[in-house]
């Protein structure tokens, strides 16, 4: 974040005035609160924070951010599918899937064994798409149940662990193929890395996998711009940043960094894991204090603040302005004023 950004805005919003006297002044943590809604919050919530002018149009000010589910182990690849009004996402190290239902609120096993799935999302035709690390592939879930393996091994290699996937408009699966899930036995099973960690394509009229990218520590969480003319990928690796590359057909070039993050008010990096895009072109990234929110520029622009590590987040709802968000034991959820691009 730009130290004129965040002066600018430290004078500007009022709420910032007491947390914040200047831009060497980190956040404090969350708010204490009563989780379980029994308490009422004063609104606006005070979790909602606005480091620029700019962001202040997507802080609705009668909304709380509401946790929804505790008890996972590590929440990571929430993915919203509006047929059925629910949210699916993994708990890696328990080895399965959860769903949050709208209509009641309910909280189901959805998947038992997942493949210690990460990632999730549906593609065009509203088919289900994880990445397993345990299985060390990319899996697409049929109308009839049945599972079809998009991706487990590039020129004859077995993949690392495919963390995150998004489909393009053609049909076209993108993918990031870290190493987290064969670096032990939590999270998948511990093994070698025979392939470098890269980002890979998968053609959607004959199946076969290109590597659009390896100019990269370690690819986590992806996603397109919403014209898809971009493709931005978080890298939790040595560079730890956000990179961006132009989208050129079925290939990548002029790859970059788009932002390396800092904890807000302070020069200590951080680092990004799951991200999505607005129809604005914000990005919102799982990030420390709990989700960071980078207008196109680069600049950091917003801040909500969760008492635990935020891995990933997702829009949804019917209007696609809810944004949910896995936070290691807990799911939760908060409306902003925009809403989701792409499909999941």
């Amino acid at each position: 974040m730009k130290r004129r950004t965040f002066l600018s805005a430290a004078m500007a919003t009022t709420a910032l005035l007491p947390m914040l006297a200047n831009a060497q002044t980190a956040l404090p943590p969350a708010e204490p609160r009563d989780w379980s809604g029994a308490t009422p919050l004063r609104y606006p919530d005070p979790d909602l924070i606005a480091l620029d002018r700019s962001f202040q149009r997507y802080i609705l000010f009668n909304t709380p951010i509401r946790r929804h589910h505790t008890g996972t182990l590590w929440a990571e690849g929430p993915a919203w599918n509006g047929v059925g009004r629910y949210l699916v996402w993994s708990d890696i190290p328990n080895n399965r899937q959860l769903r949050w239902i709208e209509d009641d609120g309910r909280v189901t096993e959805f998947r038992n064994p997942s493949g210690n799935s990460n990632g999730n999302t549906f593609d065009n035709q509203g088919r289900q798409i994880s990445c397993e690390h345990g299985g060390r592939r990319v899996v697409r879930y049929e109308y009839d149940g049945s599972v079809t393996v998009i991706a487990d091994s590039f020129e004859g290699k077995p993949l690392n662990s495919p963390n995150d996937a998004v489909v393009a408009p053609d049909g076209s699966v993108w993918f990031t193929d870290p190493p987290y899930g064969i670096r032990g036995n939590y999270e998948g099973s511990q093994a070698e890395a025979e392939l470098p960690f890269a980002v890979y394509r998968v053609d959607p009229a004959n199946g076969g996998i290109s590597r659009v990218t390896d100019e990269i520590g370690a690819p986590n969480g992806l996603c397109f711009s919403p014209d898809y003319s971009q493709l931005y990928v978080a890298d939790t690796g040595s560079g730890r940043e956000i990179k961006v590359w132009d989208v050129d057909g079925s290939r990548l070039r002029n790859g970059r960094r788009h932002v390396q993050l800092t904890l807000p008010g302070t020069d200590s990096v951080t680092s990004a894991d799951g991200i999505r895009c607005d129809v604005d072109g914000n990005i919102w990234a799982g990030a420390r204090p709990g989700v960071q929110i980078i207008a196109p520029d680069g600049d950091t622009i917003g801040v909500i603040r969760l008492p635990e590590v935020c891995a990933n987040v997702c829009f949804g709802g019917t209007r696609r302005n809810r944004l949910f968000m896995t936070a290691s034991q807990s799911l939760y959820s908060v409306y902003v004023g925009v809403q989701g691009a792409g499909i999941a």
